[in-house]
């Protein structure tokens, strides 16, 4: 099966582009809610997968080693914006840490939020690692190898036993043999893993209802780790970014985590209607981050009850402005109904 049309680009009354791709729902049985495309199309997590890679943070006791709080744990699963408050915990996550930014391996890059990026240039200043959007993922890393006498010079790379202890727990939530995983470097230098479409959303789900089958520490730790998050969704995206607002439209009800490449992960707390919970995956197939995955993703919150019609009119259908800002079209999701 190849990929389906998932979203249409709309100008005056014509369709412009398309962007086309794969997605599922699961349920906490494991049935298939609904799906498009090939969900069984292999492709990165890419940052989607941080929630999984902060578990060793809280299974090693490193979070209370370190006296981490529910804020620097939230971090610790975040593609943050670069915002003053992120720098803020990920400088405290450093201290706590006995360390400074220059531990962090994640390279560098302009901040995401757009005001502070501006605030650089006009001050003649250069971006820091603290602003990467995964310094809170490396200082979690962080502490992780320096809790279990890891090598904090290397513990980016796959060999290292902190690297180890995160492939093994995407192993074990994506149900797949960590030899059938493909690995390469992801944008922030660390390891990412390559599983199908299917498993991604079965990993969220397991991460959200049977986290109780892989042993009281992981169970705590992935129950941990989700409240924190929804605790503090400011953290996990910032102003303006899809996970944030997402998750502050429908409080408490949902967890959303981007990746880089058009793939996001939604996990839906267990309710009336989906009392074992759901798990989401979805993959854009031209990497699309801005038009295609946020229109598909609401629309599919939507549609399964968990975002009003009205939540989020800006996301989708996603206005199409000239270059004076009138509005001259859309980007619509094609989603059946489900």
């Amino acid at each position: 099966m190849s990929s389906e049309i998932l979203a249409n680009v709309i100008r005056g009354a014509t369709v412009e582009s398309i962007h086309r791709g794969h997605f599922i729902v699961l349920d906490g049985e494991g049935n298939t809610i609904a799906s498009a495309g090939d969900p069984d199309t292999v492709t990165f997590y890419r940052s989607s997968c941080k929630i999984f890679q902060a578990i060793p943070l809280i299974t090693s006791g490193a979070a209370d080693a370190f006296g981490f709080d529910e804020s620097e744990i939230a971090l610790a699963c975040a593609s943050h914006s670069g915002q003053k408050r992120h720098v803020e915990v990920a400088a405290s996550m450093l201290d706590k840490l006995g360390l400074d930014e220059t531990a962090l391996h994640c390279g560098i890059h302009t901040p995401f939020y757009r005001p502070e990026a501006e605030k650089l240039i006009r001050e003649g200043e250069s971006p820091s690692t603290l602003q990467n959007n995964c310094s809170g993922k490396h200082s979690g890393m962080l502490a992780v190898a320096r809790k279990i006498g890891a090598d904090i010079e290397t513990y980016e790379n796959l060999e290292n036993p902190v690297q180890q202890q995160i492939l093994d727990i995407i192993s074990r939530f994506a149900e797949i043999a960590k030899d059938d995983i493909a690995v390469a470097s992801d944008g922030c230098c660390v390891p990412n893993f390559a599983v199908p479409v299917r498993a991604m959303a079965r990993s969220l789900v397991n991460l959200i209802s049977r986290a109780d089958s892989f042993g009281e520490d992981i169970s705590d730790a992935s129950k941990r780790l989700i409240q924190a998050s929804l605790n503090h969704p400011e953290l996990i995206g910032g102003t303006d970014r899809l996970d944030t607002q997402i998750m502050q439209a429908a409080p408490d009800k949902v967890f959303s985590k981007v990746g880089a490449d058009g793939v996001w992960l939604g996990g839906v707390m267990p309710s009336e209607r989906w009392p074992s919970g759901l798990g989401i995956a979805l993959k854009i197939e031209d990497g699309d981050d801005n038009r295609g995955r946020p229109v598909v993703a609401v629309e599919l919150l939507r549609q399964l009850g968990v975002l009003r019609k009205e939540d989020l009119p800006d996301i989708s259908p996603m206005p199409v402005s000239n270059r004076s800002g009138t509005t001259v079209g859309r980007v619509e999701p094609v989603i059946d109904p489900i």
